[in-house]
């Protein structure tokens, strides 16, 4: 019988970096679940969701050419450091601004929007930092383990942060417990927000513990505008990188339904905030359990084709979800479709790091974030469109085919990333 790899989370560098990105990843989903709930509650308008979205990406894809250079020039436990800080300053913002006296409610969404903007670009500069660091922190034989348990990391977080988020916001602070605190709890998006800066300030102190590692030395002498764009050139040269990420980037966009779950939550299941926290934990769940089961046997032989059935069996649960009216089974079947999501998002973590230099892992990262904040925040934006346009149901029924016909496509245009393995 197989046993789960320990060797790498032995590493201690790694192994704070693991419980960092557990907290963090903790401390965003509650503040998506308040933020999504918040919005909605303010608006009922489900294209005002897509917009906190679309307010988060555009930053962070407008910083990526630069982020990506900045983490192959630069301490990248610097960046991750001031990235983070830059974050909890907008959590601490939107806990501000929650009990303002603000003449309209579209005013205070304003200004929701205008700090998500702001955490666009702390993102911008973190994850292409946090990808290439993560590289440099145990060594190239242990890379599928690493993406196992960075893997595990964020599921875990993601399945108790919507939850906690959707517990938050129901219930709010009893008034009891208010005594034990130095600010008055009026709603449960404060306390909500109350909680995302502790977690983050704990993911700060764990990553203030990773040791600093060195700059990766440059090979060539390039420009500056070769070093901005040599990230893009690198990809788009390799079949597999290129394969993996636009595959990513089109099924999540057409077929994503994150961010109408407060709608269906709502309109749909009948299940209030709690109803929403438990669905935005389902996927988690289902990744959790795949990620797991992928530590104790990593995927190398038919790797491509497992990718493709695993975006393809995505495609399917998007439609599935869509035509549910339980809430029981509707997270069922978004707990299967981060199983499938799991495989994909392992699988091109590894193919990142065995396919990429260490001197370029940063731009190859921003490259890789534009390309997952496309496929994420662009895709919730389009969801939000298309079900006001569509309707709700609907849309997610054609997002999901879509999915299915984008796994097609990249089957026949894609040859070497379908016959991908990873030898023994």
């Amino acid at each position: 019988m197989k046993k789960f790899n320990l060797e790498v989370i032995q590493i201690s560098d790694f192994r704070n970096y693991v419980l960092a990105r557990f907290f963090a990843v903790i401390a965003i989903q509650i503040q998506r679940v308040v933020v999504g709930w918040q919005v909605f509650s303010l608006t009922n308008d489900p294209f005002a969701i897509g917009l906190v979205s679309l307010c988060e990406i555009i930053p962070s894809i407008s910083v990526a050419f630069f982020s990506g250079l900045v983490a192959d020039n630069v301490s990248r436990k610097k960046i991750i450091l001031l990235s983070c800080t830059l974050l909890l300053i907008c959590t601490y913002s939107l806990f501000s601004i929650t009990d303002f006296e603000i003449q309209t409610n579209i005013s205070k969404v304003y200004l929701i929007y205008l700090i998500v903007f702001f955490s666009g670009i702390a993102r911008g500069f973190l994850h292409p930092s946090l990808s290439a660091f993560m590289a440099q922190l145990v060594p190239k034989n242990l890379y599928p383990f690493s993406s196992a348990w960075n893997s595990i990391s964020w599921q875990i977080g993601a399945i108790i942060g919507p939850m906690l988020g959707g517990i938050i916001y129901s219930y709010g602070l009893s008034h009891q417990y208010q005594k034990f605190l130095f600010f008055q709890i009026k709603q449960g998006a404060d306390l909500g927000y109350f909680v995302d800066f502790i977690f983050l300030s704990i993911a700060i102190f764990f990553y203030s513990l990773i040791k600093p590692k060195p700059i990766p030395e440059k090979t060539i002498t390039e420009t500056l505008w070769e070093s901005l764009t040599s990230g893009f050139k690198y990809v788009f040269s390799n079949q597999i990188l290129l394969g993996a990420m636009s595959l990513d980037l089109f099924a999540v966009f057409f077929g994503g339904a994150v961010a109408l779950l407060p709608v269906f939550a709502n309109d749909v299941l009948n299940a209030g905030p709690k109803g929403l926290g438990l669905l935005r934990s389902s996927p988690a769940i289902g990744a959790l359990i795949m990620a797991v089961y992928l530590g104790v046997s990593p995927i190398k032989k038919n790797a491509g084709k497992k990718l493709l059935l695993a975006v393809g069996g995505f495609g399917i649960c998007m439609i599935l979800f869509a035509l549910s009216k339980n809430l029981y089974l509707s997270m069922f079947i978004l707990a299967l479709s981060g199983s499938f999501d799991s495989v994909s998002v392992v699988l091109r973590s590894l193919i990142m790091q065995t396919y990429t230099p260490d001197e370029m892992r940063g731009r190859v990262a921003s490259v890789n974030s534009i390309f997952i904040g496309s496929s994420n925040e662009i895709g919730d934006f389009e969801a939000g469109t298309a079900a006001r346009y569509m309707g709700l149901i609907p849309s997610v029924i054609f997002g999901g085919s879509m999915t299915l016909l984008v796994v097609l496509i990249t089957y026949f245009k894609a040859p070497k990333l379908k016959e991908l393995d990873f030898k023994e």
